[in-house]
Protein backbone atom coordinates (compact mmCIF):
# COMPACT_ATOMS: atom_id res chain seq x y z
CA UNK A 1 0.00 0.00 0.00
CA UNK A 2 1.71 3.16 -1.18
CA UNK A 3 -0.13 5.99 1.73
CA UNK A 4 -0.77 6.12 4.99
CA UNK A 5 -3.10 4.23 6.66
CA UNK A 6 -4.96 4.35 10.28
CA UNK A 7 -6.94 1.84 11.58
CA UNK A 8 -8.72 1.48 14.77
CA UNK A 9 -9.54 -1.98 16.21
CA UNK A 10 -11.24 -3.87 19.27
CA UNK A 11 -9.60 -6.80 20.40
CA UNK A 12 -10.10 -8.05 23.93
CA UNK A 13 -6.97 -6.97 25.99
CA UNK A 14 -8.32 -8.45 29.77
CA UNK A 15 -4.85 -8.51 31.37
CA UNK A 16 -1.62 -7.03 31.66
CA UNK A 17 0.50 -9.87 29.77
CA UNK A 18 -1.89 -9.43 26.80
CA UNK A 19 -1.03 -5.92 26.44
CA UNK A 20 2.37 -6.62 26.50
CA UNK A 21 1.94 -9.16 24.12
CA UNK A 22 0.12 -7.20 22.00
CA UNK A 23 2.63 -3.96 22.22
CA UNK A 24 5.90 -6.45 21.34
CA UNK A 25 3.76 -7.78 18.22
CA UNK A 26 3.47 -4.54 16.82
CA UNK A 27 6.80 -3.27 17.53
CA UNK A 28 8.33 -6.00 15.67
CA UNK A 29 6.18 -5.33 12.26
CA UNK A 30 8.23 -2.70 10.09
CA UNK A 31 4.96 -1.33 8.06
CA UNK A 32 4.10 -0.24 11.75
CA UNK A 33 5.23 4.05 12.23
CA UNK A 34 3.09 4.59 15.29
CA UNK A 35 0.21 2.65 17.98
CA UNK A 36 -1.71 3.32 20.54
CA UNK A 37 -3.07 0.42 23.13
CA UNK A 38 -6.39 1.73 24.76
CA UNK A 39 -6.71 -1.50 27.77
CA UNK A 40 -9.97 -0.08 28.71
CA UNK A 41 -11.60 0.47 25.83
CA UNK A 42 -10.00 -2.83 24.22
CA UNK A 43 -9.15 -0.63 21.05
CA UNK A 44 -5.72 -0.74 19.52
CA UNK A 45 -5.05 1.99 17.08
CA UNK A 46 -2.10 1.67 14.36
CA UNK A 47 -0.99 3.96 11.93
CA UNK A 48 1.49 3.36 9.57
CA UNK A 49 1.80 1.89 5.06
CA UNK A 50 0.05 -1.27 5.37
CA UNK A 51 -2.66 -3.52 4.18
CA UNK A 52 -5.64 -3.48 7.04
CA UNK A 53 -6.83 -6.82 6.03
CA UNK A 54 -2.87 -8.22 6.07
CA UNK A 55 -2.55 -6.46 9.73
CA UNK A 56 -5.65 -7.27 11.41
CA UNK A 57 -5.31 -11.06 9.57
CA UNK A 58 -1.38 -11.54 11.22
CA UNK A 59 -2.54 -9.49 14.61
CA UNK A 60 -5.60 -12.74 14.68
CA UNK A 61 -2.86 -15.34 14.26
CA UNK A 62 -0.37 -13.86 16.15
CA UNK A 63 -2.57 -13.22 19.47
CA UNK A 64 -4.86 -15.97 18.69
CA UNK A 65 -7.85 -13.99 19.72
CA UNK A 66 -10.84 -12.07 17.19
CA UNK A 67 -9.71 -8.89 15.70
CA UNK A 68 -12.33 -6.78 15.27
CA UNK A 69 -11.76 -3.67 12.62
CA UNK A 70 -13.63 -0.56 13.59
CA UNK A 71 -12.87 1.92 11.47
CA UNK A 72 -10.00 2.85 8.69
CA UNK A 73 -8.99 5.82 7.26
CA UNK A 74 -7.34 5.90 4.22
CA UNK A 75 -5.30 8.71 2.69
CA UNK A 76 -7.71 11.46 1.39
CA UNK A 77 -10.65 10.69 3.88
CA UNK A 78 -9.64 13.47 6.19
CA UNK A 79 -6.61 12.16 7.93
CA UNK A 80 -4.46 14.92 6.91
CA UNK A 81 -7.20 17.66 8.52
CA UNK A 82 -7.39 15.94 11.60
CA UNK A 83 -3.57 15.53 12.43
CA UNK A 84 -2.18 19.10 13.67
CA UNK A 85 -0.19 21.36 12.00
CA UNK A 86 3.28 22.63 12.53
CA UNK A 87 1.98 26.30 12.45
CA UNK A 88 -0.95 25.69 14.59
CA UNK A 89 1.19 26.65 17.42
CA UNK A 90 3.46 25.20 20.49
CA UNK A 91 0.54 23.91 22.56
CA UNK A 92 -1.01 21.05 20.04
CA UNK A 93 -0.26 17.62 21.18
CA UNK A 94 1.59 15.40 18.73
CA UNK A 95 1.58 11.75 18.88
CA UNK A 96 5.19 10.44 19.19
CA UNK A 97 6.54 7.36 17.79
CA UNK A 98 7.01 3.80 20.30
Amino acid sequence: MSGQVCMVMRVNLDCPSCCRKMRRIILRMKEIEMHLIEKQHNRVSIFGRFDPADIAIRLRKKMKRRVEILDIQLPGDGLAEEMPHATDGPDQSVMQQP
